[in-house]
């Protein structure tokens, strides 16, 4: 491990805040973490906190809106990458599989927060509630387009291969999780899409 000092970070107040609680709430968890060594990390005044975002919570709220929204843009430009749904599907995984074999990966933020925080409704919860139900949606749009007799089903079952790979990639510190939870994927898309399935076998017309 390297004892070399954090790089330090550039921007506004605003700015150092968000990137200080995007590297240690998602290292060391939302809760774990204290404001004053986000301030510290981030090198800004606790008015500078209350002034901008107004609480911790509220810098909470703005660190997983924020993973949020760079979780739907890095998927969305890489199934933009094939016309193909069941292509598209699998890209996901494929996504994933490259995160997950960075150093730094810690699993799913959305996860994270949620198993950490209390079992109520909160404005965190509602952003992690959120991004589930995006990818449950986004899962059943392609699963349609895929041509898959019962899509709302099928993304359900896609949902919980990407929440194993998810767990199992950071729990089990194993970045070929994505990889087995990617040839599960094809399997259920051959069941789900059986006309597609018979095109890809040899000798079948």
């Amino acid at each position: 491990m390297s004892n070399a000092a954090p790089k330090k970070l550039e921007g506004s107040a605003r700015e150092r805040l968000l990137a200080a609680a995007n590297e240690l709430f998602y290292e060391e968890g939302v809760h774990t973490v204290g404001i004053e060594r986000v301030l510290e990390r981030a090198g800004v005044a606790k008015a500078s906190l209350y002034s901008t975002f107004g609480s911790k919570d509220e810098l909470v709220r703005a660190y997983l809106e924020a993973r949020a929204e760079r979780r739907r843009r890095r998927i969305a430009e890489r199934i933009a990458r094939h016309d193909d749904p069941r292509t598209r599907i699998l890209s996901i995984f494929e996504l994933m599989g490259e995160l997950a074999a960075d150093p730094a990966f810690r699993g799913c933020a959305f996860y994270n927060a949620s198993a950490e925080g209390p079992r109520k409704e909160t404005k965190a919860s509602r952003i992690c509630d959120g991004q589930r139900s995006w990818t449950r949606a986004l899962f059943a749009e392609l699963a349609r387009d895929a041509g898959a007799a019962d899509p709302e089903g099928l993304a359900r079952q896609l949902v919980l291969l990407y929440d194993g790979a998810m767990v199992g990639s950071s729990m089990d510190r194993d970045p070929s999780a994505p990889a087995v939870a990617r040839e599960m994927a094809e399997l259920l898309l051959d069941a789900a899409v059986p006309a597609r399935a018979a095109r890809r076998r040899p000798g079948k017309s």
